[in-house]
């Protein structure tokens, strides 16, 4: 028994071997083949197996929910740093090493590949960035170390890497009957990367595959950068964001204090808004604001902790209009029968400058390779991000005569790597 494990910055997957489909992807959550990379840490409750904790989906409810303990996301980004070997506050007196936090990740996904496989899985294959850290090969190469000493930990003993925009482009590359050139465009949560892949008959036989990386190049701006530019836009300013306050005593009136606003668009800042010093503080603030109503909502917000709620109604306005069209954002949790109107010419112009960043990403990529736009044979979509239409066709106009293939939004690099594990461990 073997497995395939995409551990990644925002979601994770793992695949196992399957007698009918050569491999398949385990469900993670109920009706999830993928899981937010995130653990919570509880303050309290009994140690079984380790901390109190939740994985997934249920870390982030615990965190959204406001319960007592420490979220840990993006633990990828942990690997290479310093802060590997060191120990953090999880909470409730308790300490835990960054490495084991990662290690105590993997177990879990291990848990429930071997639940559905009915047996235990020793060996594997783990995806890994081109680079994990930039320009420094050192330390690249101890975050590999790292991640494949987190594995071992947990009981993998036999491991193999495999890079991930070559994972990305197996799907591709079993379909293709002579070699070419494909840009791999992966645009997820947190960031935007882009890599110049050989692939062909002749190469997908080869183990070793580094050399036809051509090269990666990418930015940290992705699909949470869009959900905090439609808020800014298009939801916080019924609640203040931009308005003015009075005049006093004749003299010009004075933009609101914007610091709210952008932490209530920051997923990860959210929750800061709500302390009892920062209530407080917004309490004393009414005589800032020329609009009653805007102060109004703005505290049924903080108050009712309706900060997350927003961020998410921003998400799934955008991914109304990500096709095209229109959509109402519902915002009567608020205030009865408050809403605005949100359309897909209003998200290119909140998310403009980001999307340029995106592209000049992508150009910069096949500069790096030694290329000209016109030798990029085709252009491989993956990440959930790739499902704006205007992105998408954006990036494959800088490329016109790429041919544009999309892959799995969520779920290419896992399956890539399936299909890279199940000829390795065959072979």
């Amino acid at each position: 028994m073997y497995c395939a494990i995409d551990f990644g910055t925002s979601n994770s997957a793992i695949a196992v071997p399957d007698v009918t489909r050569g491999m398949r992807l385990v469900e993670l959550e109920p009706g999830h083949t993928t899981m937010p990379t995130a653990v919570f840490y509880f303050v309290d409750g009994p140690e079984l197996d380790g901390p109190p904790r939740a994985f997934g989906r249920a870390a982030i409810a615990a965190y959204v929910d406001g319960l007592d303990g420490r979220l840990m996301r993006s633990m990828k980004s942990i690997l290479g740093s310093p802060l590997i070997d060191q120990t953090t506050d999880v909470g409730g007196g308790r300490g835990a090493k960054y490495l084991d936090i990662v290690a105590g990740y993997l177990k879990h996904l291990k848990g429930r590949a071997e639940v559905q496989a009915g047996a235990p899985i020793r060996r594997a294959v783990l995806g890994r960035p081109v680079f994990f850290v930039d320009d420094d090969p050192v330390r690249d190469a101890q975050a590999q170390a790292a991640l494949e000493s987190a594995a071992r930990q947990v009981g993998f003993d036999e491991l193999s890497f495999q890079y991930e925009p070559i994972a990305a482009a197996f799907d591709y590359e079993s379909s293709v009957e002579a070699e070419q050139i494909v840009l791999v465009a992966d645009i997820g949560g947190g960031t935007s990367d882009f890599s110049v892949v050989r692939v062909g008959p002749q190469h997908a036989a080869k183990r070793e595959r580094k050399d036809d990386i051509l090269a990666n190049h990418g930015v940290h701006l992705a699909g949470t950068d869009f959900d905090r530019r439609v808020a800014l836009a298009a939801i916080l300013p019924e609640y203040g964001f931009g308005a003015m306050g009075p005049s006093v005593a004749g003299a010009p009136a004075r933009e609101v204090p914007s610091g709210v606003y952008y932490d209530l668009a920051t997923w990860h800042l959210i929750n800061t808004v709500y302390s009892p010093g920062r209530a407080a503080e917004l309490r004393g603030m009414r005589g800032f604001y020329g609009e009653a109503r805007h102060y109004e909502r703005l505290m049924i917000v903080i108050e009712e902790r309706l900060g997350h709620e927003l961020a998410a109604r921003a998400e799934a306005a955008k991914i109304a209009v990500a096709e095209g069209g229109e959509t109402r954002i519902d915002l009567s949790h608020t205030e009865y029968r408050l809403g605005v109107d949100f359309s897909e010419r209003e998200a290119v112009q909140a998310i403009e400058s980001d999307i340029e960043r995106i592209v000049d990403a992508a150009r910069a990529a096949v500069a790096q390779a030694g290329l000209k736009p016109v030798q990029i044979d085709a252009l491989y979509f993956t990440g959930g991000s790739t499902g704006l239409r205007l992105l998408a066709s954006r990036i494959a106009a800088a490329f016109p005569t790429a041919h544009v293939v999309r892959g799995d939004r969520f779920a290419s690099v896992a399956t890539g790597l399936a299909l890279h594990a199940q000829r390795w461990f065959s072979a």
